[in-house]
């Protein structure tokens, strides 16, 4: 279970290609110039299951999935239940944003969902920071973590587009 803020079909600003993009409620962040405030309240949205995202997230054979909010990984549990359901159902690849830092999620409660999560887009929003021709990100401090290679390897490994 999960709680929902909005899910946005066929996106393409939340990574690449066609995505469909559930965004959490819940975030202690406070990241100033955020792109998304209203996100930040717990109680905001809608507690949905895992069966009711998947079967939106089904529906589009050809769309992604991005997890973003809020912070999911405020609500760890419930989207690692998820991940693990679109990986083991789906071809499709995971993406999720977060103000935490890769390095303090591997060895915390949130590393169940890091392990489903393809790319990891980590970091604080920071305002001074911001620049608009970044790929798939709001500020130079945030990276795009390929998480498997980085699991792997025991080190950060970016994420290189194939484009």
């Amino acid at each position: 279970m999960v709680r929902v803020l909005d899910i946005i079909e066929d996106t393409m600003v939340d990574g690449p290609g066609f995505r469909t993009s559930i965004y959490c409620a819940g975030c202690r962040h406070g990241c100033p110039g955020c792109h998304n405030p209203q996100s930040w309240d717990f109680d905001q949205g809608r507690e949905m299951t895992t069966r009711q995202l998947m079967a939106i997230i089904t529906a589009d054979p050809y769309a992604n999935v991005t997890f973003s909010g809020g912070d999911p990984m405020y609500q760890a549990a419930g989207f690692a239940e998820l991940a693990h359901a679109i990986h083991n159902e789906t071809q499709k690849d995971i993406w999720c944003y977060t103000g935490f830092m890769y390095e303090s999620l591997i060895s915390h409660d949130q590393r169940e969902l890091l392990e489903h999560v393809d790319v990891l887009v980590d970091g604080p929003y920071v305002e001074r920071l911001r620049d608009s021709d970044l790929l798939f990100r709001g500020s130079s401090n945030q990276r795009l973590i390929d998480v498997p290679k980085s699991l792997y390897a025991g080190e950060v490994v970016l994420w290189q587009p194939a484009f």
